[in-house]
């Protein structure tokens, strides 16, 4: 069935009028034969064919002609190549841009420090407000010193100051908590930009040395 829609299908269209083609078709069979004609050869639609040109040399290569299931697998070869290609390219484009903005080794692990110094203002200030928080907290404890023997007597006011106070803090150390691990994502990224980096540095640095040739003779 494949082959008669092929073959339908040349027909229709592939097959174009004798005198709308130019050269000459040359294939073997699948018995050996040598065939020869103006147009592409339906014996040979599974095999290569060779147009040649007035003269006798080869102009191209024409197929095999592909079934509609072999259609769909080069098709999806030639997408994943596409898509490799552009992978590539990709990867180029950002490493270029990672050279641009890291030169050296000194511009990279000073953007570190500064992030880092970044996250540490931020704990720095959400430790100021937990001493503030505890500050707050001491004259509210104070006086529920009045109430220990009987803890049912302790004023709403009281106990809503210190469940109000409790939620603060605990705020603020998940909020330190989720900064120390800001300072660790920081770390890990800019040691895997590192580990390229040091390729990136390398290669720049040969491809200015070949640049450059070898070195003169001093006379």
């Amino acid at each position: 069935m494949a082959r008669s829609c092929i073959v339908s299908c040349l027909l229709a269209g592939v097959l174009v009028p004798a005198s709308a083609q130019q050269g000459i078709y040359t294939c073997v069979d699948a018995k050996g034969r040598r065939l020869t004609a103006d147009r592409p050869i339906i014996d040979c639609i599974d095999r290569e064919q060779k147009e040649l040109t007035s003269t006798g040399t080869v102009k191209r290569s024409v197929g095999p002609s592909l079934t509609a299931q072999e259609r769909v697998v080069e098709e999806e070869k030639a997408r994943k190549a596409q898509e490799e290609l552009a992978r590539i390219a990709d990867e180029k484009r950002r490493d270029r841009a990672l050279l641009i903005r890291y030169p050296n080794r000194t511009v990279h692990d000073q953007e570190r420090v500064a992030a880092l110094q970044q996250v540490d203002e931020v704990i720095k200030a959400a430790a100021k407000r937990l001493g503030e928080l505890a500050e707050q907290r001491k004259p509210v404890e104070l006086e529920m010193e009045f109430f220990k023997k009987d803890a049912t007597n302790y004023p709403a006011r009281l106990k809503r100051q210190i469940d109000e106070n409790d939620h603060s803090v605990s705020v603020q150390k998940h909020f330190i908590a989720d900064q120390e691990g800001e300072k660790q994502r920081i770390n890990v990224r800019f040691d895997e930009e590192l580990v390229k980096l040091k390729q990136l540095w390398a290669g720049s640095t040969a491809a200015a040395v070949a640049a450059s040739g070898p070195p003169k003779k001093q006379p």
